[in-house]
């Protein structure tokens, strides 16, 4: 009999500001709650965002995984590569290329060990390394890809292009002959970028969803209004589709949310997560009441009353 597919739904990151009373209860900080305590009853899967910044300690990492996996204990964590392996240092300003781009020894060090503190525990599900825009299908861009799929070949890789010019049977067939994991991504189609797909090219199928908020994307005058987007049931429902095609060529399926502004992810995740599996979800009482609709498919989540003093950053 053939299994269902494993298909695991979640968010970009979990420590926003502007999540506080929104998915989280108001003063959460102060009652020494960690965000995962929460997170991990309504998904179970996170990508980790701040080790794009910054590399993550291997120490907190394994209280990452501790706290996670006590409210929920097949909880995941996928983790995007450090920015030193995939950006320009002055991307803001300046193209991409593998020209451009400049991680030393240390950045390798540091990447790894906190890498290999989640593959330790088996809940690193996989490596994100993510390129701008501006990372265009030129030979040097494709060795590089190469090189940098060689040098973490231990971790199950996906490799994020947001440039049209990626999306060929050639790259495909590339990335295929390297079990390296194509990331289907939705994001506003501004000049060449790379429009919607559903590839699978290793036993490891991965979605983005960052939101279509055209105006502010390149223009934001914060950071985090490009993600300001919540899609309609008519949007997800689409991928719904697009998802179920990946799940099916693949061994594990992740979802990932990135319109992370006022939690609109954690919304939109649970709906994704809803219409896949037919079966309503839990959700945190304030997103709830923040966000009504969701009542249609949601029941307000038990709320842990566990302390803890983790870091809450990611």
């Amino acid at each position: 009999m053939e299994s269902s597919p494993q298909i695991r739904v979640g968010t970009a990151g979990w420590s926003y500001k502007d999540w506080e009373g929104i998915f989280y209860p108001a003063g959460m900080q102060h009652r020494k709650q960690h965000p995962l305590d929460l997170l991990a009853q309504c998904f179970d899967v996170v990508e980790i965002n701040t080790s794009f910044y910054g590399h993550i300690k291997p120490h907190i990492a394994k209280l990452w995984v501790h706290r996670a996996t006590a409210v929920n204990p097949k909880f995941m964590f996928t983790a995007k590569l450090h920015r030193s392996f995939t950006h320009n240092p002055l991307a803001v300003m300046e193209p991409t290329s593998a020209a451009s781009i400049r991680p030393n020894d240390e950045d390798e060090r540091l990447a790894r060990e906190g890498l290999e503190a989640l593959a330790g525990e088996g809940k690193l599900g996989a490596l994100l390394i993510q390129f701008p825009v501006s990372f265009k299908n030129t030979s040097l861009n494709r060795e590089y890809v190469e090189q940098l799929a060689r040098q973490f070949i231990e971790y199950p890789r996906v490799v994020e292009v947001r440039h049209d010019s990626w999306n060929n049977p050639e790259t495909i067939d590339y990335f295929t002959q390297r079990n390296v994991a194509f990331c289907n991504i939705d994001q506003p189609l501004i000049g060449r970028s790379m429009g919607a797909t559903e590839h699978v090219t290793s036993p490891l199928g991965y979605v983005r969803l960052h939101g279509r908020n055209y105006d502010q994307w390149f223009e934001a005058e914060k950071p985090h209004d490009r993600y300001n987007y919540l899609y309609s049931e008519a949007e997800l429902s689409g991928w719904k589709e697009k998802i179920e095609h990946i799940a099916h060529k693949a061994e594990v399926t992740y979802v990932v949310a990135n319109n992370h502004f006022e939690a609109k992810s954690g919304v939109n995740a649970l709906q994704i997560k809803y219409m896949l599996t037919g079966t309503r979800v839990q959700a945190p009482e304030p997103l709830l009441t923040h966000y009504p609709d969701l009542k249609k498919i949601a029941d307000p989540m038990f709320e842990s009353t566990s302390s803890s003093d983790l870091p809450l950053l990611a």
